[in-house]
């Protein structure tokens, strides 16, 4: 094994169908995420002169080479820095100005701006993103400005803007020679004033010869159909994240979302984010269906980047997505039709949770059986608490089906188990970071989507890997986790029900 390289062991987990036939033959490769604390404009609202703002991104550009150079002295044949890694955020569309540069479409064009840099203006950076790349031996994956010139139409339906200029926020792709060999503009923006949504959604996948192909989304985007949808549909199994993601407990914190999206996908993820206390972001990884390795800064940690590097297995072109399949027997839990839909209704109550009314049911006692419906649609779960825990801490089980309007649009089911902040129901749903009850549970959702994302995470910002994930025909979604190393947090099925996100 290389040295300080995480190598995979694969763990009991299903979803609907063999993984060994997910893996292509015995292949591997080495794969590393930057988690980079940012050295920021402290002025992003006044432009900079090109000079000035070349002079600040150098200073992250320098972290990106020591990174990638300790990467490759780990075997790293791929490295991914995060979103808005090069320059912040904060922007207006008018100072960010001096921060763009015009990508070239790889499409269109075949342009190595290491040993070709006089070929197009102002293109320093994706200069030297292309010879760490090549100096490296490895390829280079990160985020970056981008500036396009678009037609200005009398049409009033264009997307041009009157500036004749669209400004997008750009995932680049260096290939280990530094040939530059993929460009996406993210489609899915959040609050990002500097930036223009692309005219319609790019699907975007490159090929390596170490591990076939790979995906391209960023941040947001993994909430949403476009692009990542039509990526799985396509038949790649490989996606890269970068992404500058403020953590969101109790249901989408970062690591717990990068995991759920893996497994529920069935794909590899390679997630970079940017670490600041200031702006709760911190949480990255490496994901496959079988395991994941990742990183969580805990309160009071220094405030500095993290490097992961790992060994994973490469998955196979195919996909199994929508593939579907009965629950196997398990003696000992009933989460079968015959005894779970004969669970009665719970006692319920209403609390706020993620901006959204769920419906909420107790754990109480020891041991039990719950249904908790939101109209339609319901969540039930059998629970028992560890026979070593003695801790009064209070829990509930949560429904939510409906669309979520805050900090963004889009519908949802949820079913999830929390711990909740205090001793009082009101308190369910509110952010917890630490527990100590541990649970054995089967938490099962009657979905409309077969798009659900399953996750498990103990206290500290702790991932644990579902013993079992089944879905049936009929939409029904099975998670059961026994022996839990740590406190329960968060227990989560969530489903996006992307044909609603526009009604």
């Amino acid at each position: 094994m290389l040295p300080d390289v995480a190598l995979w062991v694969a763990l009991a987990f299903t979803w609907g169908f063999d993984q060994t036939e997910a893996v292509t033959s015995d292949s591997t490769y080495v794969a590393a995420v930057y988690e980079h604390r940012v050295i920021f404009n402290p002025d992003p609202h006044t432009p900079l002169s090109r000079l000035n703002a070349l002079h600040h991104m150098r200073k992250n550009l320098a972290a990106y080479e020591e990174q990638a150079a300790l990467a490759a002295r780990q075997g790293a044949q791929i490295i991914v820095f995060p979103e808005d890694g090069l320059q912040g955020f904060n922007f207006s569309r008018s100072s960010i100005s001096g921060y763009l540069e015009t990508i070239p479409d790889p499409q269109e064009e075949t342009w190595n701006p290491c040993t070709e840099p006089r070929r197009f203006n102002n293109t320093e950076v994706q200069q030297q993103l292309s010879c760490m790349a090549r100096r490296h031996n490895l390829y280079v994956v990160a985020n970056m400005p981008d500036l396009q010139s678009c037609p200005l139409q009398t049409d009033p339906a264009s997307s041009c803007p009157t500036n004749g200029r669209w400004q997008f926020n750009t995932n680049v792709v260096f290939r280990s020679d530094g040939l530059l060999v993929a460009r996406y503009h993210k489609h899915n923006l959040y609050f990002e004033e500097a930036f223009d949504t692309p005219p319609r959604p790019e699907i975007i996948s490159f090929e390596t010869p170490f591990a076939g192909r790979f995906g391209l989304i960023t941040c947001f985007d993994i909430l949403f159909y476009e692009p990542k949808v039509p990526l799985l549909e396509r038949g790649v199994r490989q996606l890269i994240f970068p992404t500058a993601w403020m953590n969101q407990l109790p249901l989408l914190d970062t690591i717990q979302f990068q995991q759920a999206f893996s497994l529920g996908a069935q794909v590899t993820l390679l997630a970079a984010n940017i670490r600041s206390d200031r702006l709760i972001m911190t949480g990255s990884g490496i994901y496959t269906p079988f395991a994941a390795i990742s990183h969580h800064a805990q309160s009071g940690d220094p405030e500095e980047g993290h490097l992961l590097v790992a060994r994973i297995p490469v998955l196979g072109a195919h996909s199994e997505y929508s593939q579907v399949k009965e629950p196997a027997v398990d003696s000992g839990y009933c989460h079968h039709d015959d005894c779970l839909l004969s669970m009665p209704h719970s006692s319920t109550f209403t609390s706020t949770m993620m901006h959204d009314p769920f419906k909420f049911a107790l754990l109480n006692g020891t041991e039990g059986n719950l249904k908790v419906c939101d109209g339609a649609f319901c969540c039930r779960l059998q629970f028992q608490r560890s026979p070593q825990s003695d801790s009064d801490e209070l829990y509930a089980l949560g429904a939510f089906a409906g669309t979520h309007i805050v900090n963004g649009r889009y519908a949802v089911q949820v079913c999830a188990v929390v711990r909740c902040a205090g001793s009082e129901a009101s308190s369910c749903g509110k952010e917890v970071e630490e527990a100590e009850t541990k649970l054995d549970f089967v938490l099962v959702g009657e979905f409309g989507t077969k798009y659900v994302y399953p996750s498990v995470l103990v206290s500290h910002y702790v991932l644990e890997q579902p013993e079992r994930v089944e879905r049936s025909t009929d939409g029904k979604v099975t998670m059961k986790h026994l022996n839990t190393d740590g406190g329960l947090v968060t227990a989560c099925l969530y489903g996006r029900v992307y044909q609603l996100d526009n009604k």
